[in-house]
């Protein structure tokens, strides 16, 4: 299954779209190595590059937030965590495991593909539709 972005995750800031670009790109490339059959070890190398870029991207976030005093940035930030800790617990289970299993592929569509996009097409488009407005003044 091709995980991609498309024209309704476009938030219409070029630093976030970037950045969620680069983020399903890799969040791809786990649902592939897992389709292809790739080990546990190639599994936990892009889990590992996931959650290192989702750290990344968002303190890039939130710093964003912070300069144009978001006033939903601690909601915005409890589902950060919300996802950190859903990838934390990919990563433990695809340890207890022999490798990514269809029940991992699962967790992965639920916790991290359709949390992202329900995200994105809600919370970051909100976020850069104020960046936006606050832009404009």
């Amino acid at each position: 299954m091709k995980i991609e972005f498309d024209k309704s995750l476009v938030t219409g800031n070029d630093m976030i779209d970037g950045q969620h670009k680069e983020l399903i790109g890799k969040i791809d490339g786990l649902m592939t190595c897992c389709e292809q059959g790739g080990g546990k070890i190639e599994a936990i190398k892009v889990l590992d590059y996931l959650a290192d870029y989702t750290e990344f991207h968002f303190g890039e976030e939130e710093k964003l937030q912070e300069e144009v005093s978001y006033p939903a940035i601690e909601g915005h930030k409890e589902k950060h965590a919300e996802f950190k800790k859903a990838v934390e617990e990919l990563h433990e289970m695809l340890i207890e495991e022999e490798g990514p299993s269809e029940a991992f592929v699962a967790a992965v569509q639920k916790n991290v593909v359709d949390w992202l996009f329900d995200h994105i097409k809600n919370m970051d488009q909100a976020l850069a539709a104020y960046v936006q407005e606050k832009a404009d003044k």
